[in-house]
């Protein structure tokens, strides 16, 4: 009987440490949610890796992929792998300007395909996962605390995402993105503004610029 009550005693208190330690976790990241979310708007020049250890890809075998976006609540506008992404609060215009066309859907970007995207940074996060805080690393001087995230959902293509905050200034650093075939997929906020002074039309999509330069608008 004894033992038992010992087991059952141990057993209650690593879940209230599980509790807390989620609570924790999800308290730190709606604080960051909450405080980035309330600039006017924000930039960020982002640059992105890709390791997959299964596949024989190290981490710094290829250079980073760089890439930049401006943030207004739920408008953007994002250059991204070569093609420019604006999303205007209704629509989504994705500009190849490798091919020079253009696709318009009714739509924002989704994660459907198990990828978070950069526009996703400060909302992906509420709904399909469960938290823990995760370790306090100093990274070029700067103390990141790391929260790792589990999706819910078990057959999701994520397995594991590990966001880097910033501590002194409670920003997202870095976001670390494990995927179920192996693949780590990193971000890294490498430059960050807030507040800029931008223009009326800025997310607003000029189809007549387009057109004059002969792109297909689909």
């Amino acid at each position: 009987m004894k033992k038992i009550t010992i087991l059952f005693l141990s057993l209650c208190i690593t879940s209230i440490t599980f509790s807390q330690n989620s609570e924790e976790a999800k308290s730190l990241l709606d604080e960051v949610s909450t405080k980035m979310g309330a600039y006017e708007n924000m930039y960020l020049d982002f640059s992105q890796t890709l390791s997959n250890e299964d596949a024989g890809i190290k981490e710094g075998d290829e250079p980073p992929i760089r890439g930049e976006i401006n943030l207004q609540k739920e408008k953007y506008s994002l250059n991204y792998l070569g093609n420019k992404f604006i999303y205007d609060g209704a629509k989504l215009y994705v500009i190849n300007n490798e091919e020079k066309e253009i696709s318009i859907t009714k739509s924002d970007l989704d994660s459907d395909n198990g990828f978070i995207y950069p526009s996703k940074l400060l909302t992906f996060y509420k709904e399909g996962y469960n938290f823990e805080m995760g370790t306090l690393q100093n990274i070029n001087g700067r103390k990141i605390q790391f929260v790792t995230l589990n999706p819910i959902d078990s057959d999701s293509d994520i397995v594991k995402v590990e966001l880097g905050i910033d501590a002194k200034t409670t920003h997202i650093y870095k976001l670390i993105q494990t995927g179920a075939n192996g693949s780590k997929t990193t971000f890294t906020i490498t430059k960050f503004k807030s507040n800029q002074t931008l223009s009326e039309n800025f997310f607003k999509f000029d189809q007549q610029k387009y057109l004059s330069q002969n792109y297909t608008i689909d």
